[in-house]
């Protein structure tokens, strides 16, 4: 199901959750809505489930309005399903109950699934893994699986769109990864479209086809996680997904003359207007190399943490503090003065140069 938001906002009271925003979600995507926290994603979530009215705009799903000011489409009437963060498993029923449930109570069950409910619930306990926690009680299960549930109820009633509420934040960061893979996997499956609401940065660039990056009820810039990373379209994006240092500087056409040494001239054609304007270049931490010698900027490492594959560098450029990320075997101390180069070899970015 496609799905189109047009000059959708939403103001409570005197305040704007919302600012104006046009989005076009495609069939089977699955879409990221990624910012911190009070950016407007879930409040978003909340208009593309029907539990609020827009204060302008429309929503249309399949064509069809289910959201303007004076009218929402309630959402039991909307074909949609819902994994909220909290599980939200029902404490009287067992697994198999839980998601026979929709298969008997949403409208938009399709009439085939309706007649053969104990075998798509057969069919969504393999899909989670849990064909053999049909009978067991909510009390009886991990975290992890009580959200197997949670996913497999959803979409046990093949939901033409699929909404998720930062499932995955109340589980431990082992599970969240195991998670995260089987996420994927029922998505290629199933083939629905979902938007997965977080604020981790790492969640959305592995799972996604796109990520919608929000910061203060507004959206920053949509793209592939690829893009995202690597071509940040705001200072924003390029510190909150990329943690990028925005090193400061002047622009001179392509070129990019950074401050503290007039010798070093960085290279690039793709850098945004926008962030050219602000007079920055963005480099991510693993694309900086330290060295005693040599053509770059000179700092002064100011704390170091062993990784164990890389030692994580905070170094003083110019009165400010930047990040470096390496696996050189030179290991810098608290004070030593270094030369800061960007490092061609790990650098994602095609065009970056160094000249």
């Amino acid at each position: 199901m496609s799905t189109v938001l047009a000059n959708v906002s939403k103001k409570f009271g005197d305040v704007s959750a919302l600012a104006p925003i046009d989005l076009a979600i495609e069939e089977g995507k699955f879409i990221a809505i990624l910012g911190p926290s009070g950016c407007g994603k879930t409040t978003l979530l909340r208009l593309l489930a029907g539990f609020e009215a827009p204060t302008t705009g429309e929503i249309r799903m399949n064509g069809q309005q289910v959201a303007h000011p004076a009218r929402v489409t309630p959402p039991e009437k909307r074909n949609i399903g819902m994994v909220f963060q909290s599980f939200a498993l029902w404490p009287h029923l067992k697994v198999k109950e839980q998601i026979q449930f929709p298969l008997k109570h949403h409208r938009f069950t399709p009439a085939h699934l309706k007649k053969r409910a104990k075998e798509r619930v057969e069919e969504m306990l393999e899909i989670v893994g849990l064909q053999e926690y049909g009978e067991r009680m909510p009390n009886e299960l991990s975290g992890g699986q009580k959200q197997r549930v949670a996913i497999a109820r959803a979409l046990a009633p093949q939901p033409a769109l699929l909404l998720m509420d930062e499932p995955l934040s109340s589980l431990d960061a082992e599970l969240r990864m195991d998670l995260r893979q089987e996420i994927q996997t029922i998505h290629r499956l199933v083939k629905t479209s979902i938007v997965y609401v977080t604020h981790d940065q790492a969640e959305a660039l592995a799972m996604a086809d796109e990520i919608v990056v929000m910061r203060a009820g507004r959206i920053e810039q949509v793209g592939t996680p690829e893009q995202i990373y690597t071509q940040p379209a705001t200072p924003f994006v390029a510190t909150f997904v990329g943690k990028a240092n925005l090193i400061k500087g002047s622009w001179y056409g392509d070129q990019f003359k950074p401050f503290g040494d007039e010798a070093v001239i960085w290279q690039s054609s793709t850098i945004s207007p926008q962030i050219r304007k602000q007079g920055y270049f963005p480099v991510r931490p693993e694309q900086f190399a330290l060295d005693k010698t040599g053509s770059g900027i000179t700092g002064i490492v100011r704390n170091v943490m062993f990784q164990g594959k890389e030692f994580h560098y905070s170094v003083e450029l110019n009165g400010e503090l930047i990040t470096v990320h390496t696996d050189q075997l030179q290991r810098y101390s608290p004070g030593d003065e270094v030369v800061v180069k960007l490092n061609q070899a790990v650098s994602l970015e095609k065009h970056v140069s160094l000249v």
